[in-house]
């Protein structure tokens, strides 16, 4: 028994993980979107997130959406971290999963955060969840196909280790510039108020679409089996990067929205 225990164990591990048990951005990856977002937060706004959160900063709580996942009771909020649609299509409503997607758990955290009738208990869950869907929201394969399960059944290797195109983006070249997540916020590119203001700009729907403009380019980056490399951070981290200060600077309009 104890033999047969030690053969399935390694194959859990190392099992291709499905669209819903993969997590976007990874922890840095949301730190610094939390981080950022921090950045750009009126002060009233900050007063109230730090009340509610007793002290807690947006980075620290920006992965609890990912930390929920083992336990079955929250099972339901999994179809909340992507949408997935052909990418010669439009975003149906109608096609969502019954537990809903990306853009309907992002809707009704706002919802609930701004009902004066919502429990305090609510609003830090609703609030935590979020932080970290805004950020799910500008990674692009989180806005995916779901014939290939936003990029994780697309098999290559990264460096000389065997992962998934999803991984990549979600974590691989993150991790290879070995920076924590105060560095790479604190290094984001300077931005004008008039660029913050049009990044700002549209709804959540808009800012869908518009990382479903990458999420194109990131699948004709590389084919399955293929060896990525230095040559492809170099290409592709700068749009990485990219997307994390989108991601605070929206998630930032957003809470400025429902608390200022």
């Amino acid at each position: 028994m104890k033999f047969k225990l030690l053969l399935i164990i390694p194959f859990l591990l190392f099992a291709s993980p499905t669209h819903e048990e993969v997590d976007f951005w990874g922890q840095n990856g949301h730190r610094v979107t939390g981080k950022i977002a921090e950045n750009h937060l009126s002060r009233k706004t900050k007063r109230k997130i730090n009340k509610l959160l007793k002290g807690e900063s947006l980075a620290f709580v920006s992965t609890y959406a990912d930390e929920i996942k083992s336990d079955r009771e929250y099972r339901k909020f999994s179809p909340w971290h992507y949408v997935n649609f052909p990418i010669a299509g439009e975003y149906d409503p109608k096609e969502r999963n019954e537990n809903g997607d990306i853009i309907y758990g992002i809707n009704f955290c706002i919802k609930t955060l701004k009902d004066e009738n919502s429990s305090t208990e609510d609003k830090v869950f609703y609030l935590k969840m979020l932080v970290h869907l805004m950020g799910d929201l500008h990674q692009p394969l989180h806005i995916g196909r779901a014939e290939d399960k936003g990029g994780n059944d697309i098999q290559l290797r990264w460096f000389n280790e065997g992962t998934n195109l999803h991984s990549v983006w979600d974590t691989k070249m993150i991790e290879s510039w070995n920076m924590s997540y105060l560095e790479l916020a604190n290094n984001a590119k300077e931005l004008s108020k008039e660029e913050i203001k049009e990044l700002q700009q549209g709804s959540v729907i808009d800012w869908m679409y518009d990382t479903r403009k990458i999420t194109q380019k990131v699948y004709n980056s590389a084919k399955s089996g293929e060896k990525l490399s230095y040559r492809y951070s170099y290409l592709y981290f700068p749009i990485v990067r990219e997307q994390l200060q989108k991601g605070g600077i929206r998630l930032a309009k957003v809470l400025n929205d429902i608390f200022d």
